[in-house]
């Protein structure tokens, strides 16, 4: 009997290991598209690009474009650290330009991470916010590094945006516990959706109509010049590697709302 009962036990648990086995592997696929929350995704997303487009000469998308310099900054960072470098001070200037102070470490990974790093943030950010727990992380882990990142600046201008947005999230997410209107989602969407657009109009700007020789693809060339590409062509693949990261966000994002 003991033994009918332990095979039994077994058999339970096998079954139900191969359930949640071939329930991971159906995870990836989108399966039921589209549904009402779906559709206002999508369309949510297509307004912002929109309107980024739209406005991105003007006084308005300021605030955010520096938070992508900033992000854009933070990864040239993030990449010299894990290289075995030193991060000595990061700067944001309000010419929407920013510099991170760096010694040691590897330039291949440091240089292609400003670009590449924002695109990835971006969609880590859109991936996140569909879902009322995951937003919140994302929001708090921003909110973080806002706070890490005010005593590595060097200029007074990070400094003020990181004390800015600290307070700009913290006002949308008090906001959105007492209305329970979801700002906090549609911010964290925003800002990603703006990181990955940011990267690749960056690019388009830098390399392709004013021809910066300063970029940071520029120099990946000047440093590596057996590689194929020059300048141009780096930069024309960091904005397709950008503009997947922005699709792989979106359908992503479906999925999760499915």
């Amino acid at each position: 009997m003991r033994e009918t009962m332990m095979l039994r036990s077994l058999m339970a648990v096998g079954d139900v290991s191969v359930n949640v086995k071939a329930g991971s592997m159906a995870d990836w696929e989108l399966r039921n598209c589209c549904d009402r929350q779906q559709i206002a995704f999508v369309a949510t997303v297509g307004v912002y690009i929109f309107v980024i487009l739209a406005l991105w000469r003007t006084p308005l998308l300021t605030p955010f474009k520096l938070i992508t310099v900033y992000l854009h900054e933070v990864s040239h960072a993030l990449a010299a650290k894990l290289t075995c470098g030193k991060v000595e001070g990061i700067e944001v200037n309000l010419n929407e330009g920013g510099v991170t102070h760096t010694r040691g470490g590897w330039m291949c990974c440091i240089l292609p991470a400003g670009y590449m790093g924002s695109a990835f943030w971006g969609m880590v950010l859109i991936v996140m916010s569909p879902n009322s727990i995951t937003v919140r992380i994302a929001a708090g882990v921003l909110i973080a590094s806002l706070i890490i990142t005010f005593f590595l600046a060097r200029n007074w201008t990070l400094r003020w945006l990181c004390l800015a947005f600290i307070l700009f999230l913290v006002l949308v997410w008090v906001i959105q516990e007492v209305t329970k209107v979801k700002l906090l989602r549609y911010t964290v969407l925003f800002i990603g959706t703006m990181n990955c657009m940011f990267a690749v109009y960056d690019i388009y700007d830098d390399l392709i109509q004013r021809r910066v020789h300063t970029s940071d693809a520029e120099k990946f060339a000047e440093l590596y010049p057996l590689c194929p590409c020059n300048g141009v062509g780096w930069g024309v693949i960091w904005g397709i590697f950008s503009f997947l990261c922005l699709c792989a966000a979106v359908y992503l994002g479906l999925i999760i709302l499915d």
